[in-house]
């Protein structure tokens, strides 16, 4: 396989294909990166940049037969890559990769460059980071690294206080650093990062930063708020939604009762009096269900007699004063005669 491709390149180019493939948006080169020694990937491209589906083969030179990728990482359907386990690493070898593809029924081979596995190498980012106070201003940083071979490693230390505006950055041969003048009044943050040292390897490439620590005058201030913080997100934010979810549910279930405890309904006494009308024509005690018996007790079963009253005018002012000489005729014993209608009389007539 390796002698055709070596010759293919150039033919494709004089057959007039080559530049058809470029049009294809092949990859331009492979990456591989060593992760902590712990396992590898291959890149060659992004769905964005591929339009077919490569594959990948490796060998160590003057020590294994060719072998195709036996795990790809893809993207929508396109390989883009593949994943080595640790057990397929073998570092101080040279490394080859070669890459195919097929394009209209012709073959397309695209060789890597040499590379050695031990300057490709990204340790993992640093942990446990630790403040001391070694004296009056002095501090001490330290941490431990989860790249296996510590000896390897040189280290990056960046820092800023709460009153600087850019970070300072120190480099460090082993995993301490010493921080001689400190302000009190101040907190400062602290990273760290890692990669291998010339002595393992020739890489460039970084450790992510660590987590950062914090020291300084307010570092328990600090602390306490981001811990309130903490504690207002992760706690009371999902417990009052919580609560407020279900008081939502429970209004939307009994919404008609909120309404009616809210807003309550003016009363129509018409429909109450519908059978009073209708059924018994208005007959109020019909409608009660009054007993007749009860009915029949409250009818009166008595009469009275017309009783007439009449109103005569007083003595003193019509009758004339007789004295002892001047009687009436006819003697004291005398009949009176016929009483002559007052017009003062008034005829009343009592029930």
């Amino acid at each position: 396989m390796a002698v055709p491709a070596a010759f293919l390149a150039p033919v494709l180019l004089l057959c007039g294909l080559g530049p058809r493939l470029a049009a294809a948006h092949g990859p331009t080169g492979v990456e591989c990166v060593l992760f902590n020694e712990e396992y590898m990937t291959c890149m060659w491209g992004s769905r964005e940049t591929l339009t077919t589906n490569y594959s990948l083969y490796y060998w160590y030179e003057n020590r294994s037969p060719v072998v195709e990728c036996k795990r790809y990482l893809w993207d929508r359907g396109v390989s883009i890559g593949c994943h080595f386990n640790q057990s397929e690493i073998i570092q101080f070898q040279p490394f080859h990769v070669l890459l195919n593809a097929s394009l209209n029924g012709q073959t397309l081979e695209i060789r890597s460059k040499r590379m050695e596995l031990q300057d490709l190498v990204k340790p993992g980012a640093p942990v446990n980071l630790t403040i001391r106070n070694m004296s009056s201003n002095q501090l001490q940083l330290t941490w431990s690294s989860p790249y296996p071979k510590a000896q390897c490693l040189e280290h990056a230390v960046k820092y800023k206080s709460n009153k600087d505006t850019s970070w300072i950055e120190h480099g460090v041969k082993g995993d301490i650093f010493s921080f001689p003048s400190v302000d009190y009044e101040k907190y400062y943050t602290f990273y760290v990062r890692s990669k291998i040292n010339s002595y393992c390897g020739s890489t460039q490439l970084w450790s992510e930063w660590s987590v950062p620590v914090v020291w300084g005058r307010n570092t328990t201030n600090l602390a306490e708020e981001q811990l309130q913080w903490f504690w207002i997100h992760t706690v009371l934010v999902p417990i009052a939604s919580c609560l407020l979810l279900l008081v939502l549910v429970v209004l939307l279930v009994r919404m008609e009762r909120v309404w009616v405890i809210l807003m309550p309904r003016i009363p129509n006494p018409s429909k109450n009096f519908d059978e009073l009308f209708i059924t018994h024509n208005g007959n109020f005690q019909e409608w009660a269900g009054v007993p007749k018996d009860m009915l029949e007790s409250f009818k009166p079963n008595y009469s009275e007699s017309i009783c007439y009253v009449s109103e005569l005018p007083s003595r003193e002012s019509h009758d004339p004063q007789w004295d002892g000489s001047n009687r009436p005729p006819g003697g004291p014993g005398a009949p009176a005669g016929p009483r002559e209608h007052s017009p003062y009389q008034n005829n009343y007539v009592g029930v």
